[in-house]
């Protein structure tokens, strides 16, 4: 079998589960560029990008091996069954609640040439499934919620997940430790909105524990070097939230709050749960109480009705808050939501706002690589895709600048504290190990 993942992290962590079910019956895995008699495309439908990357992806697996048996599931079989069933070649149409069924519903002959599209309801979308996966076995990404309560006006994620649901407390922190005895030195705490952990495991809203007593838990009882979290809403990243992070053991100083825009009318428009000077304070708290923190956001160009004057409040704003990164993304219109009934900014000043953006996200970016520049932070080194003959190895800060040393300095998975010296480029920088104290006799 072969697995391949369209979207977020939280689509990792469940494509690694449902492997892990798989080989459970025998299967064995391979490289998702590598024949294979079963392939398992877990996709995103965030963008009309991501649509069309599945129907790319599922034409490769298919020149591998023209007979296999392509299963696809994830958001957009779950939102658009009927176009994935039209893709040449797939096999088996699985929707959100059905993904971790996939051994379950494999027919005994794989050699059929019938299309079978099993998904449910939106309002039968429920239930929680634990998932993990290793990015490079020094970092994993844990899922502890699923599904979101919000109905911003350009998402289709509600429609795809259902309501909002989280794991229990006592299984997270289960879960963790048994990651961090396998080895890892990071575990990253992912779900589709995060921060609004603490609703029951059916979306009902009874959960006994909140995001905050779920993050104490996991400092207090986690033997792991650190956690990091992947995306917390502004309106959740609440001031006690914020000094228990400052306080920390183990959660390290990054902070990824979405933006969307930095203008109060298109935010209305967007049905966002917050204003720019919600976003602000959170901002200020943070560099009060965690100097050295780095703050992420995501950003939407060209939203429905967008004007000149509203893109530029969003460059003021990001500009006047010295963001240290932004992941820039083109609106993109989606069937069933509210935002593709208004009216739309057209594709090229879109592309235009995008292009200025993502300029003033690097020049952010590169600044806040040289406000670090001869410090001395400690670094996780990873092993990455493309490291085999490389000259240098590469790893992460706690505030999530990328370093890299002379390759036999550091090894993967180790933590090293490291001088930066040289800035190479947008959040990245070059440094050397600190030599290890030599002990007395």
């Amino acid at each position: 079998m072969a697995l391949q993942t369209l979207g977020c992290k939280l689509n990792q962590a469940e494509t690694s589960a449902v492997g892990k079910r798989l080989e459970e019956r025998g299967f064995t895995r391979v490289p998702g560029d590598q024949a294979a008699d079963v392939y398992v495309l877990n996709t995103c439908s965030v963008t009309e990008n991501a649509d069309k990357e599945t129907a790319l992806l599922i034409r490769r697996a298919l020149r591998a091996n023209p007979s296999a048996y392509v299963v696809v599931t994830g958001c957009y079989a779950q939102l658009q069954p009927e176009a994935v069933r039209s893709i040449p070649g797939v096999k088996l149409v699985l929707g959100s609640n059905e993904k971790f069924q996939i051994a379950e519903r494999l027919p005994a002959d794989l050699l059929t040439s019938e299309t079978a599209v099993h998904r449910c309801e939106t309002e039968a979308l429920g239930g929680f499934e634990t998932a993990w996966s290793l990015g490079d076995r020094t970092r994993a990404f844990l899922k502890v919620q699923d599904g979101c309560d919000y109905k911003c006006t350009y998402c289709t994620i509600p429609m795809a997940r259902g309501a909002s649901r989280s794991d229990t407390l006592e299984n997270v922190v289960q879960q963790a430790q048994k990651l961090a005895e396998s080895g890892v030195r990071e575990i990253v705490l992912t779900g589709v909105n995060t921060g609004d952990y603490g609703k029951g495991e059916f979306g009902d809203k009874k959960h006994e524990h909140t995001f905050l007593q779920l993050i104490e838990a996991l400092d207090e009882r986690v033997e792991v070097a650190r956690i990091r979290i992947s995306s917390v809403e502004p309106n959740l990243m609440h001031p006690e939230l914020i000094r228990l992070i400052a306080s920390s053991r183990r959660f390290v100083p990054h902070f990824h709050l979405p933006l969307q825009s930095g203008s109060d009318a298109v935010l209305g428009r967007m049905k966002r749960r917050y204003r720019s000077e919600l976003y602000a304070e959170r901002v200020r708290a943070i560099r009060s109480e965690v100097p050295e923190a780095c703050i992420g956001a995501d950003v939407i160009t060209g939203f429905p009705g967008e004007t000149e004057a509203e893109f530029e409040q969003t460059l003021d704003f990001v500009r006047e808050h010295a963001l240290d990164y932004l992941h820039v993304f083109t609106y993109s219109s989606r069937p069933g939501t509210e935002a593709a009934l208004l009216e739309q900014v057209s594709l090229a000043v879109r592309k235009a706002r995008t292009t200025r953006l993502r300029a003033m996200g690097d020049r952010l970016a590169l600044l806040s690589a040289e406000r670090s520049r001869g410090r001395v932070l400690e670094v996780l080194f990873e092993e990455g895709k493309d490291a085999e003959g490389a000259e240098w190895i590469e790893g992460y800060t706690p505030n999530y600048l990328r370093v890299s040393v002379p390759r036999g300095s550091a090894e993967p998975g180790q933590l090293v504290k490291v001088v930066l010296k040289e800035v190479l480029g947008p959040g990245k920088l070059r440094g050397e190990c600190v030599p290890a104290p030599i002990l007395a006799v």
